[in-house]
């Protein structure tokens, strides 16, 4: 802070003892230091306030950039919606995607009855109408923890 050396200090010292006395000594050099502390307290104070003051202009100038890039890519995006909107050929691929989806329809997997090899004399006809109706399922089973 200051360029003071060691023999600057030691005459102003005896300068201080000659002038102020003994007696008044300590008690000046208590108000002297806590008066220096108050100003170095006050510098930090003013550098931090500096500080703060052109770290908040940095901020507004990000987020000024922020929002002209955010303009600029909804500027973008809205033409190329409006572009997909009025081009003729996005309709048709469109269409075309979807007649896709819809030929993959998501059925379930039937599985058929499976017939026993008999011989002629083992064939016995079937007199239920249930069996011929309905097409048996086959559903995995899951294991559960009481299991």
């Amino acid at each position: 802070m200051f360029d003071v050396s060691f023999s600057e200090l030691l005459v102003i010292a005896v300068v201080a003892l000659l002038v102020i006395g003994p007696e008044k000594l300590p008690k000046v050099a208590r108000t002297v230091g806590a008066f220096m502390g108050r100003i170095q307290r006050y510098v930090a104070q003013v550098k931090e306030e500096v500080n703060r003051e052109v770290r908040f202009e940095e901020l507004q100038k990000l987020q000024q950039e922020i929002k002209q890039s955010v303009a600029k890519i909804v500027e973008h995006e809205s033409f190329a919606l409006q572009s997909s909107i009025y081009e003729p050929s996005r309709p048709a691929k469109i269409k075309t995607a979807t007649a896709k989806l819809g030929a993959m329809k998501l059925e379930p997997k039937v599985k058929p009855i499976a017939k026993k090899r008999t011989s002629a004399s083992n064939v016995k006809p079937q007199t239920s109408k249930s069996s011929l109706t309905k097409p048996k399922i086959s559903v995995p089973k899951i294991a559960t923890k009481a299991e």
